[in-house]
């Protein structure tokens, strides 16, 4: 028997977009095809360039449909690619939100626009993603037909983000995980560290990742004297990470907008205690001081008091760790739950056929 072929419009590099296809072709046995735009955004001069290829990426779309003849379209965030994928004419389609909401940022002059695109993309869909409890928020709100929306995270492999976790107990072992971007606040975290310097409390501090804070960030640490308390990694696969996290006793995420974080996720695998902003994204997985910690954007000296908090009291780290253990085993295992998203393509695909 044939396999199915699903066409995947969005950023094949990323590796949320890796984990959703892996999961297809493992657990649905699907074949996949993919298309992206291949202007960076980097730069004025690139996102005009992403404007016009944008415009013209629906003809090249529906040329590779004619050639592969896919059985499905999916695409991630649903003010681009997933409009795209509504007007490929191919059915069905699934489309993902990726954040808290995708009429980011908030402020934008192109929001009206980004609003009926969206809502294009909504009404078209035969099944929305919403990774997380998090996003039904921005869809209720545009009236999305909620029958269509899957609330569940891709999940992670909890094999390979074991729970043996040997991390040195007798200091601060923490480790931050996101991208080196300005949205991440990284420069909160080191100066909530440097608090932690001046008043003698030992640690060590694990920043994973690539991104265009790496050098100002750098300069940052050495500023503030912790440069040999900190270790950038820089990029790393992502087969190294389950043991860097095994290392450390504390994840600490700052971004000041989340949608669902894969990364939280690894770090409650993995029984590292997790340090995350007071936000929706956050909110829907850690309750403050019961399962990990919330902290206000931006407040260094908040992160500082409840880093603090947090190795002073032990027991209850521990206890926590093997609650969000059990938590990502009952709701973010990959293999659970992409055979669910898998069988729901199928199913989906089945009842569109013309035979």
């Amino acid at each position: 028997m044939q396999k199915k072929k699903i066409l995947f419009l969005g950023e094949s590099y990323r590796a949320d977009a890796i984990t959703w296809m892996n999961g297809l072709k493992q657990f649905g046995d699907f074949e996949i095809i993919t298309w992206e735009l291949k202007t960076p955004s980097d730069c004025i001069h690139n996102r005009i360039l992403r404007i016009f290829e944008f415009e013209l990426a629906i003809f090249k779309i529906r040329k590779i449909i004619k050639a592969q003849q896919p059985d499905m379209v999916i695409a991630e965030r649903t003010t681009s690619y997933g409009f795209l994928a509504a007007l490929s004419g191919v059915k069905p389609i699934a489309i993902a939100q990726q954040g808290r909401t995708d009429l980011w940022p908030e402020k934008s002059i192109s929001l009206p626009l980004k609003k009926l695109v969206q809502n294009y993309a909504f009404k078209k869909a035969d099944l929305i993603h919403a990774w997380g409890p998090v996003m039904t928020i921005s869809m209720l709100a545009a009236n999305v037909d909620m029958n269509k929306v899957l609330v569940l995270p891709k999940g992670i492999d909890l094999e390979k983000f074991g729970n043996k976790n040997n991390a040195n107990p007798q200091k601060i072992c923490a480790i931050v995980t996101r991208s080196l971007f300005p949205e991440y606040r990284h420069d909160i975290i080191l100066k909530s560290f440097a608090i932690l310097n001046q008043k003698g409390i030992d640690f060590v501090l694990t920043i994973i990742g690539d991104g265009t804070q790496l050098s100002s960030l750098k300069d940052l640490a050495k500023k503030l004297n912790i440069e040999n308390k900190v270790n950038f990694t820089g990029r790393i696969p992502n087969t190294a990470l389950p043991k860097l996290l095994q290392q450390s006793n504390i994840y600490i995420s700052m971004p000041i907008t989340e949608g669902v974080s894969a990364s939280l996720f690894e770090a409650m695998a993995t029984n590292c205690y997790p340090i995350v902003t007071d936000i929706a994204g956050n909110q829907s997985w850690i309750k403050h001081r019961e399962n990990g910690q919330l902290v206000t954007v931006d407040d260094y000296k908040m992160l500082a008091k409840e880093l603090i908090w947090a190795f002073e009291n032990n027991k209850h780290r521990n206890e926590a760790v093997l609650k969000n253990r059990k938590f990502v085993e009952k709701n973010a295992d990959y293999t659970i739950n992409m055979t669910i998203i898998a069988n729901k393509y199928h199913e989906l695909i089945n009842t569109n056929s013309p035979n």
